[in-house]
């Protein structure tokens, strides 16, 4: 088991947009194609109020990999995508992180 940390560095002033996107069309879509959401935060309190961290689980890097390709090449994720984005990016950049579980993880006992 894997975990990916996705760091969303939003252009000035469309975090609420991209948290729209999310919770209204993209994880509809993801959930149709496995896609599997651990969690979604924001900054309470840090450096920067328009930053999106999420985490994603894989079963292993192929099922991360396969996932990904089927989702940059789904239609509806496409159209839902140039909606969303038709006033500019949503997104400045992006930061990715693959994470596993140390031994003393609590999550170790769950990917087990």
């Amino acid at each position: 088991m894997i975990h990916e940390l996705r760091i969303y560095h939003c252009t000035p002033g469309r975090l609420a947009d991209l948290s729209r996107r999310f919770e209204t069309r993209t994880l509809n879509i993801w959930k149709r194609l496995g896609i599997r959401p651990v969690g979604f935060w924001t900054s309470r309190v840090g450096p920067n109020n328009q930053t999106l961290y999420y985490m994603l689980e894989w079963k292993d890097w192929n099922e991360r990999e396969h996932l990904w390709h089927v989702l940059n090449g789904d239609a509806e994720w496409k159209q839902v995508k140039a909606e969303t984005e038709k006033d500019g990016p949503l997104i400045a950049y992006v930061e990715n992180i693959m994470l596993s579980p140390t031994s003393y993880s609590p999550l170790q006992a769950i990917a087990s």
